[in-house]
């Protein structure tokens, strides 16, 4: 999306003082929020008939999980971007919304400058996570890895040239564009076209794809190239 535009928003949350605390937050720093949802039947519903930039979701909702939404809403050809907002950092909860299809995951004692930054980066395709839970990740990341045979043909990842392979490790580990770009002293442009290029030839659409494809295949940015 363009940097001018304004971000569109839906906000599903089952606690309706905290549900307009956050859309008034978001609207007061500038976002449009679209629609609001009290459950997760409506929060698959209004972000289909709205199609939003990002989905601001809670994680226990009544009808459908948060889980359970991120995976329905990552079926679609025009999924939003998923951030969840939970009172939960509980380990579990956040490997299983990552595993849906979330691209991130807050806690709700977050600041709100560091909620409306972390909704930013979400619409921009940003991964981000409260202090600690991207180690989470990577730990699960690991853990496939060493239940994964080291015979077993699916870890290897043919298609891709060493360059892809090594940002596609941390890619996996939630790392943003600009993240990646430091660490490997590249522009972030450079960084953005070989994403661009591993979506390709792993013929896949978005972030999240490539982030199951890395629990797969056990894929750890600890490993050499």
């Amino acid at each position: 999306m363009r940097e001018d535009a304004v971000i569109r928003v839906v906000v599903a949350d089952d606690h309706p003082m905290w549900r307009d605390a956050v859309a008034r937050d978001l609207a007061d720093a500038g976002f449009d929020v679209v629609a609001t949802a009290d459950d997760g039947r409506s929060a698959v519903n209004r972000s289909r008939a709205t199609q939003p930039d990002v989905l601001v979701l809670d994680l226990n909702l009544p009808g459908l999980t948060g889980p359970e939404v991120c995976a329905t809403l990552s079926a679609d050809s025009r999924s939003p971007r998923i951030l969840i907002l939970s009172a939960s950092g509980d380990a579990q909860d956040v490997l299983d919304a990552v595993k849906a299809g979330a691209l991130g995951y807050l806690v709700k004692s977050a600041g709100r400058d560091e909620f409306l930054a972390a909704v930013r980066s979400t619409a921009a395709g940003e991964p981000v996570f409260t202090a600690g839970l991207a180690g989470l990740v990577l730990g699960e990341f690991r853990r496939v890895r060493a239940q994964t045979p080291k015979d077993n043909p699916r870890r290897a990842v043919p298609e891709l040239t060493d360059r892809e392979t090594e940002i596609l490790k941390y890619v996996a580990t939630g790392m943003g564009y600009k993240e990646i770009a430091a660490a490997l002293f590249l522009s972030h442009r450079t960084v953005q076209n070989h994403v661009q290029n591993i979506f390709g030839k792993l013929h896949m659409n978005n972030r999240v794809e490539l982030v199951r494809f890395a629990f797969e295949h056990g894929i750890d940015p600890a490993d050499p190239v």
